[in-house]
């Protein structure tokens, strides 16, 4: 049974929690608390296995209480946030604190889009039980490599979900100035996308931004799939440029990290690099097929430094992955692959 605790202001948003919860075979509701102080004696009353968390409270706020709790009691939480600019900033932030996911507050006036709100709450916190919070500890830093080649002519593909933002930061941040274009597709709403963006943009060496369509790809730069279409990688002329995709969910999801990996392995061929990131379910297990039968390399994200291992374990399992690498190791590896392929092809 997973014991689950409610935190949030609202007693709207506390009812229908409430009732999810109760609903669930699994589930044990041990609490609903209005604010941080009940919160605090909940936790330590019950010790909840996971916690859903309001962003914005009264008093002490949910990021104040998160950082007390990952401090104090390390328990998986997941933030329930609003969807706004400011909802997203603060959403990210309690990722990087510790947050195992989020979801966005449910739009209590639409009854057709409770159901798939409930089911979508119930998997984030069936997976956020899952997760060792006291494991993801920074390892030992990776001695630093140094692009050799540039060029033009290399794409690299990251997808990413549950866990993916912190994950997807570790990599771009150690990744040089002159790396060849990066397209990305991390599970997440519209908004939270443009700040997610701007987030890594100031924290790399590269160029962080969200896709708009029709850009060419080019080196030193990274392209986040916006939260409401698939990136896809096309070919025009000698150059690779970005499209975006306003069609069904694929996979599960829009977008999806399996648009993104097929468009690359039909696109860039033996020149593509896919890495499969922490997230929950399989989206990317068929892309990174794809890519390999095309001749690219893959990698996929270890179990011991997933936070949710689903994606990178159904990557692995399709015997597609040629690199299994630990979060630390992942930048270093790009690195160092890059220059075997820019060695290859002057020879």
């Amino acid at each position: 049974m997973i014991k689950v605790l409610i935190v949030d202001d609202s007693a709207l948003i506390r009812s229908l929690l409430s009732e999810i919860i109760r609903q669930e075979a699994d589930f044990v509701l041990v609490g609903a608390a209005s604010n941080a102080y009940a919160a605090r004696d909940l936790v330590n009353q019950f010790s909840p296995d996971v916690i859903t968390l309001d962003v914005e409270m009264p008093k002490v706020d949910g990021l104040t209480f998160l950082e007390k709790l990952m401090k104090a009691r390390p328990t998986p939480v997941v933030m329930i946030s609003s969807l706004t600019e400011q909802g997203a900033e603060v959403t990210l932030r309690a990722l990087e604190l510790g947050a195992v996911d989020f979801l966005a507050k449910p739009k209590l006036d639409i009854a057709r889009g409770i159901e798939q709100y409930r089911q979508d709450i119930v998997n984030k916190i069936k997976a956020a039980a899952q997760v060792k919070i006291a494991k993801f500890v920074k390892g030992p830093s990776k001695p630093t490599a140094h692009l050799r080649f540039k060029t033009t002519e290399k794409i690299i593909a990251i997808g990413a979900s549950t866990g993916g933002t912190e994950a997807i930061s570790a990599v771009l941040t150690e990744m040089p100035v002159d790396s060849p274009g990066i397209v990305i597709t991390q599970h997440m709403p519209p908004g939270f996308t443009t700040s997610f963006a701007k987030r890594l943009d100031t924290k790399c060496r590269i160029r962080v931004l969200e896709a708009q369509g029709g850009e060419r790809i080019v080196p030193g730069h990274a392209y986040l799939s916006p939260g409401d279409k698939h990136l896809k990688v096309v070919r025009s002329g000698a150059d690779y440029r970005i499209e975006l995709d306003d069609g069904p969910r694929v996979s599960g999801h829009k977008p999806s990290v399996d648009v993104m990996f097929q468009s690359v392995a039909e696109s860039v061929a033996g020149n593509a690099i896919a890495v499969i990131l922490t997230g929950m379910g399989k989206d990317g297990a068929f892309g990174i097929r794809c890519i390999a039968e095309q001749g690219g390399f893959t990698i996929a994200q270890d179990e011991a430094s997933s936070l949710i291992f689903g994606m990178p374990q159904e990557a692995i399992k399709t015997g597609c992955v040629k690199k299994i690498c630990s979060l630390d190791e992942i930048s270093y590896r790009l690195i160092e692959l890059l220059n075997l392929m820019g060695q290859e092809y002057r020879i």
